[in-house]
């Protein structure tokens, strides 16, 4: 019995090796993001390596690369050593940014996916300036005056972008896009009424629909928000369009399984946490369920093919 109980003992702690290499990590993590700070991606981002850094007792850092539609910091996290010290911050521009051939590389083959973090549809959110106050007041406002709204999004190939062009496929409408370095200045501009639409994150968008300096017209997800109920959904609306974007970690591609499954582990272990969730709740987030890295990269490369048969099919093209 006593052999029976050291060999399991072993056992388990050969395979703990396995999970977690025993010397990584033995200096700081960098996670690189593509956009500027304060959009939903660098919240995420931070609150993840945050949870991380206190979980192992090593710094992650947070260091904002924006610019290209965030090829510069996915350039910057191909050509980085595969030793699990750099990660990219990613969204569904990852894929985007693969689609439309915005970086010299096959996004598939140069990156691994680590771990998702959350996910969460968007709003539809308008200037308060703009006379309408749901979606067909909208749609007839904008048929009415052509080119006379501009549209605000993250950059040319994102998740906004190609959801603007869904929306006016859909609708008939003729909107003016602008493109923005992240989140966080298309934002700060809609709130100035630069602009006079935008799809903005429920945790980013509430500070502002209470205050006033913006107006909710429809909500992205497939049900209504449970932290803004009273907001239909562009289905309800008469829209068949949903629009989400999911938050998670890649590495650059050969990075070492044992330490693509340590960090896989440690963040579904403080994304999940009792207290995290609630966090994010509150905000409108979902943390995603968890997955093993082989599942998040199956899961990557069904929705990189999805997408890319949408755009195709829609014949949606870069500005």
């Amino acid at each position: 019995m006593r052999f029976a109980a050291a060999l399991l003992a072993c056992i388990a702690g050969v395979a703990h090796a396995q999970g977690k290499p025993a010397d990584y990590p033995r200096k700081p993590i960098r996670v690189v993001v593509g956009v500027a700070p304060g959009s939903g991606l660098d919240y995420m981002s931070r609150l993840a390596a945050q949870k991380i850094t206190e979980r192992w007792g090593q710094s992650v850092i947070v260091d904002n690369r924006p610019g290209g539609g965030t090829v510069v910091a996915m350039d910057t996290v191909a050509q980085a050593p595969p030793d699990g010290y750099t990660l990219l911050g990613a969204s569904e521009t990852l894929i985007m940014s693969g689609i439309f051939a915005r970086a010299r590389y096959d996004v598939r083959k140069a990156f691994v996916p680590v771990a998702q973090l959350t996910t969460q549809p968007y709003m539809l959110l308008v200037h308060p300036s703009v006379p309408v106050k749901n979606v067909s007041e909208l749609v007839a406002y904008a048929k009415a005056k052509p080119r006379s709204l501009n549209f605000g999004s993250q950059g040319h190939g994102t998740v906004g972008h190609i959801g603007l062009e869904r929306f006016k496929l859909l609708t008939g409408t003729d909107i003016v896009h602008v493109a923005y370095k992240g989140a966080a200045p298309a934002l700060i501009d809609l709130v100035a009424g630069n602009v006079q639409m935008g799809f903005v994150t429920v945790a980013t968008s509430g500070v502002h629909l209470k205050s006033g300096k913006l107006r909710a017209i429809a909500f992205t997800g497939a049900s209504r928000s449970t932290v803004m109920p009273d907001v239909p959904t562009l289905t309800e609306a008469g829209i068949p369009l949903e629009l989400r974007n999911t938050y998670g970690y890649v590495a650059p591609a050969r990075t070492p399984r044992g330490i693509v499954r340590a960090l896989n582990e440690v963040v579904a272990d403080v994304m999940n946490a009792p207290a995290t969730v609630s966090l994010l709740a509150a905000a409108g987030n979902e943390v995603v369920p968890r997955m093993s890295p082989d599942e998040a990269k199956a899961k990557f490369d069904r929705e990189y093919a999805e997408t890319e048969t949408i755009i195709r099919k829609l014949n949606i093209r870069l500005e």
